[in-house]
Formats: structure tokens, C-alpha cells, sequence
């Protein structure tokens, strides 16, 4: 079991393997799975400040592929079952449509929201278009405002955690 932990990290060292780790993170950050992608693209682009754009795309791509993965799911438990009893909640998603899928990128509810989304049907690249863009949204935003942070923060922040460590 160690040694396969130890390769996991291994697999998902940045410096090495970089915007593939970060292409793998971000996709599965945007399952179900509970997995965040900002601290991969944060890291990596901290690393590599210029590659901060490809950074995002990357990381945009593969959580709009993770996002569709929930659409897909939902399409498929649509047809495993029949659609009784709307709830308001369901008549104001199919009222927004695709549009609603641009609040995938939020914590909680953005994961389920794809997959509802695949369940009522709503038009597949629409849905992948509104999911892109807010995700892509997201990064720009979390990532700008962590590399305004000063290094100093950071290493006060963390120092602790590291001694602990013995790093």
C-alpha cells in the first residue's frame, strides 16, 4: 500500500509531470469526487508563471470534460427512470436552460447541476459552452488573486506545516 501511495505522488509530482497532472486533477475535481483543482493550478503556475494562460486552459478543459461526465451520468439515470413531480427548483433550471450550467464552477452544487442538466436534456454544447466559460472564469479569478499574494504569506502560512514535517 505504500509504495503505491508513493507512486500516486509520484504520478502527480507538478515539476515532472506538470499540466497533465493538472489536466487529471481538474477533471476529476469536476466528478462527483470531492477533489479541489485550484490548489494544482495555483501550484503549477506558481512554478511556471508563464505558463499561466496554457495553465488555465488546460485545467478549464479538463474540468469542463469532468463536468460533462455529470452531464452524461445525468442523461443516463434520465433514461433509468421517470421524471415525476417537478419541484419549483426544476421548473426554474428548465426555464434558464443551458445558461444555468455557467454555475458549474461553484462549490456544492456546481457537480450536480451538470448532472441535472443531463437528466432534463437540456442541449448538450450549449451546456458545455456556459460550463467552459464559468470554469474558466473561475480560474482566471482564483488563480490571478493567489499569485497576488506575497511569497512572505505563504511561507508564514505553511512554515508551520513544514517544520512539522521536517521540510
Amino acid at each position: 500500500m505504500e509504495s503505491l501511495i508513493e507512486r500516486l505522488i509520484d504520478w502527480f509530482a507538478l515539476p515532472r509531470n506538470g499540466l497533465s497532472s493538472v489536466f487529471l486533477v481538474a477533471l476529476i475535481s469536476a466528478t462527483l469526487l470531492p477533489l479541489g483543482s485550484e490548489p494544482a493550478v495555483f501550484g503549477y503556475v506558481k512554478l511556471n508563471p508563464d505558463q499561466f494562460w496554457l495553465t488555465v486552459a488546460v485545467a478549464t478543459v479538463g474540468n469542463t470534460l469532468g463536468g460533462l461526465i455529470n452531464y452524461w451520468m445525468g442523461l443516463g439515470a434520465q433514461h433509468a427512470m421517470a421524471r415525476e413531480g417537478q419541484t419549483r427548483y426544476l421548473r426554474w433550471f428548465e426555464r434558464l436552460g443551458a445558461k444555468a450550467c455557467f454555475f458549474a464552477f461553484l462549490p456544492v452544487i456546481g457537480d450536480p447541476l451538470c448532472a441535472l442538466a443531463g437528466w432534463l436534456k437540456l442541449p448538450f454544447w450549449a451546456c458545455a459552452g456556459w460550463m467552459a466559460l464559468g470554469k474558466l472564469i473561475r480560474y482566471i479569478v482564483m488563480t490571478g488573486i493567489l499569485l497576488w499574494v506575497p511569497d512572505q504569506w505563504w511561507r508564514a502560512l505553511f512554515g508551520p506545516i513544514g517544520r512539522l514535517l521536517g521540510l
